[in-house]
């Protein structure tokens, strides 16, 4: 018989032991360890133990499901009218769905017993408290697509697909740098700056971002002025760990007036000249499957596909 019950302070091996079961599947990082799961999951500000919950059998664990929340509009703390359940993770050696369909049943009690109105399946930015760095790519995908017993989970259980995101790999080593002739004209006018670990904009950004190293870069006019355009990097291992062989590509941002000439291009491929001159080998990014423009873009410059993430979503009328 099934029982479910909250995470206690001896549960650490427990967890990584139910992860370390799992059939390798893209955007699921293998091997965890114990003090990969604390620096990245457990010792954040927000962890509540009644969110993290594990299904245990005949006194053996198999399975857990993880729900939190994300931020307010200001970013400034947790706001509960929105849950999430980041992570939900059965052994393979059990009765999967009905393991599974405990677990959820278990969350959405947690995050509807906390004031949540609408709970969504996987993380997706703002709505992504745990697990960056150890599920997905450069951001949280909601749930990856090779995740097959999450996603007939979600759908069995009233969750609409609201969302898609489609993710992509460069390889730095490997680029070749073809210059459009209009990018050498800007050269002359424009510059890049880059910043190592940039200033956190919120307090949200510092909470998610505090175990890796970032990189901010900034096309700038060389008289001086306004950002047209920037972006936002980290590395994909956690500080302790960082060898900097990859990087993640968080945000790519051109100021409205400079839009559709090209500027996003000419800062992303100058900051995959300074990675390869750095010897970062690949280069891995995320964005919505509705923005055409992005895919695009990445494509142009030799980036693949890898992966695609489904945002699932579910209102609570109590």
């Amino acid at each position: 018989m099934l029982q479910f019950r909250s995470f206690r302070n001896t549960d650490p091996p427990v967890l990584t032991g139910i992860w370390q079961s799992q059939q390798p599947q893209p955007g699921l990082r293998q091997p965890i360890c114990v003090s990969l799961l604390e620096q990245l999951v457990l010792a954040k500000l927000y962890f509540h133990y009644p969110g993290l919950i594990l299904a245990w059998e005949e006194g053996r664990a198999v399975g857990f499901v993880h729900a939190g929340f994300g931020p307010n509009e200001q970013q400034t703390a947790l706001q509960k009218d929105y849950g999430v359940i980041c992570l939900l993770m059965v052994r393979p050696d059990c009765q999967q769905i009905e393991v599974a369909e405990g677990l959820l049943q278990q969350a959405e009690r947690y995050l509807i017993g906390q004031g949540a109105k609408v709970i969504y399946g996987g993380g997706i930015w703002p709505l992504c408290p745990f697990y960056l760095g150890l599920y997905g790519g450069s951001k949280l995908p909601g749930v990856l697509v090779s995740d097959s017993l999450a996603q007939q989970l979600y759908v069995a259980h009233g969750y609409r697909e609201v969302d898609r995101t489609v993710l992509f790999e460069c390889s730095v080593k490997g680029f070749r740098f073809p210059m459009h002739p209009k990018w050498v004209q800007w050269r002359r006018t424009m510059q890049v700056k880059s910043v190592v670990d940039p200033r956190a904009r919120s307090w949200w950004e510092a909470c998610l971002m505090a175990n890796f190293t970032q990189m901010g870069f900034y096309l700038l006019p060389k008289e001086g002025g306004e950002p047209l355009a920037w972006a936002m990097l980290r590395d994909l291992d956690p500080e302790g760990s960082s060898t900097l062989r990859a990087m993640g590509l968080l945000e790519l941002e051109v100021a409205a007036a400079y839009r559709r000439q090209g500027m996003g291009s000419l800062l992303l491929w100058e900051i995959l000249r300074y990675l390869q001159r750095l010897g970062v080998e690949t280069l891995q990014t995320q964005t919505m499957a509705r923005n055409q423009a992005a895919i695009n873009l990445y494509q142009k410059l030799g980036f693949q596909q890898t992966n695609q993430g489904i945002v699932f979503r579910k209102e609570h009328h109590g």
